[in-house]
């Protein structure tokens, strides 16, 4: 497995077959407090909507209802920032895993009363990261 960082991101490349891959992560966001509450299947929404094809690509929205009511009461606007995206899609035989980091996404918003919730989403976030690469 690869692991990497960017400025947003946390990714890692697994062996994983991609629908394993997916229930993988699903999992051990779950064990995080985090549900899935969207699923977009990039390729059947782009054969549908553009009749192009594409690699077998998911964007999971994922949401801790706890740090979400947290971050909501905090700033009613924040919603426009969550859930909190991961995404699967397959690469070389396997797949690769991205989790947005929080206070990425929460760093556009000047209001320090957020830090907190995105660091603990963040925290949550990275033992997921942590789990699916074991």
């Amino acid at each position: 497995m690869t692991a990497t960082k960017t400025a947003y991101q946390f990714s890692t490349t697994t062996s994983l077959p991609y629908d394993e891959a997916v229930a993988r992560v699903t999992e051990e966001l779950k064990k995080e407090g985090f549900g899935v509450l969207t699923e977009i299947d990039v390729k059947a929404t782009l054969k549908k909507k553009l009749d192009v094809d594409f690699r077998r690509y998911v964007i999971l929205g994922a949401c801790n209802p706890v740090l979400a009511h947290k971050a909501l009461n905090t700033e009613l606007e924040i919603g426009l920032l969550l859930p909190c995206n991961v995404i699967v899609y397959e690469a070389d035989g396997g797949s690769v895993i991205s989790i947005v980091d929080p206070i990425a996404m929460l760093g556009v918003v000047d209001n320090p009363a957020l830090d907190e919730i995105a660091a603990e989403a963040r925290s949550r976030l990275l033992r997921v990261f942590e789990a699916v690469q074991s």
